[in-house]
């Protein structure tokens, strides 16, 4: 039988300053407005909003680092990218440095012109550059989305939404909750009170408390899960979960396998420690 349908899984990318944040904000507030009040309690770095009847997962990862190590560790982690550039700025060195990451993971590009509000901005002079890099804008016969808004007052940022919805429809990314678990970290930090923390997005499979799990070169029984609403019970295809109860703090893009023994699963995440030990660092 064929997989169904899940939530496609979408990165922000671009340059620091280009108002990424502040998109992802306002995004989730066409969200928040919609939904039950009380809305968010807290952040867990990736977070899922609906829209127009469906479901997106969004990644807040914390600058490309994330993305890069997610991909070199093989985790496709992302469906869709969007990519921000500041229409007064235009394309910077670390647009240029997301954009070779977006082509490398082979993945769907829709580009955010932001910051159309500013005095200064020059949206057909950022379009040209972007054509110029071999992203021609569909309203100029190519086929790069290009949508121009202000993450600041909201304008557009609908359409924007729109757009990845019809990009969602045509990727069609399927996940099965009945299959064998897989996911991959988003983040992870270590709290002082509750020891380490990750926040993954599942792939495939369903996640619950009591799993035993190896992730990376670490491994533990899940004490809790939860989302940016709070405890949960359990988390399918593309749900975004902070997982509690790993002995260590795992990084970003390792992987999340599931066990039936702790022993079994202890064993195989101190073989890949020693493993990663006898290999020389790479420089970073």
């Amino acid at each position: 039988k064929e997989a169904p349908r899940r939530p496609a899984v979408v990165s922000v990318l671009g340059h620091i300053d280009h108002g990424k944040t502040t998109l992802l904000d306002t995004i989730r507030e066409a969200r928040v407005a919609n939904s039950e009040a009380g809305g968010i309690t807290q952040s867990i770095g990736a977070y899922q909003i609906e829209w127009e009847g469906e479901e997106f997962t969004f990644i807040d990862t914390p600058g490309h680092k994330a993305f890069t190590s997610m991909r070199s560790r093989g985790a496709h982690a992302t469906d869709i990218a969007i990519l921000v550039v500041a229409a007064d700025d235009g394309i910077m060195d670390q647009t240029r440095e997301a954009i070779s990451h977006i082509e490398a993971a082979d993945i769907p590009l829709i580009v955010a012109i932001n910051k159309i509000d500013k005095n200064n901005a020059n949206p057909q002079e950022t379009m040209n550059q972007l054509a110029r890099e071999g992203f021609t804008p569909d309203d100029w016969g190519g086929d790069t989305i290009m949508v121009q808004v202000s993450a600041l007052t909201g304008e557009n940022v609908e359409e924007l939404l729109d757009m990845l919805s019809l990009v969602a429809e045509m990727e069609a990314p399927t996940g099965d909750p009945e299959g064998e678990l897989k996911g991959f970290i988003v983040e992870s930090h270590l709290d002082a009170q509750m020891g380490p923390m990750a926040t993954a997005v599942i792939q495939e499979g369903t996640l619950r408390p009591r799993d035993i799990l190896v992730v990376g070169n670490t491994h533990g029984r899940v004490r809790s899960l939860s989302d940016e609403s709070g405890q949960i019970e359990e988390a399918g295809p593309s749900k975004p979960v902070e997982i509690m109860g790993l002995k260590d703090v795992p990084p970003a893009g390792a992987s999340i396998e599931a066990y039936d023994d702790l022993s079994e699963a202890k064993k195989l995440a101190q073989a890949r420690k020693e493993k990663e030990k006898q290999q020389p660092q790479l420089g970073m």
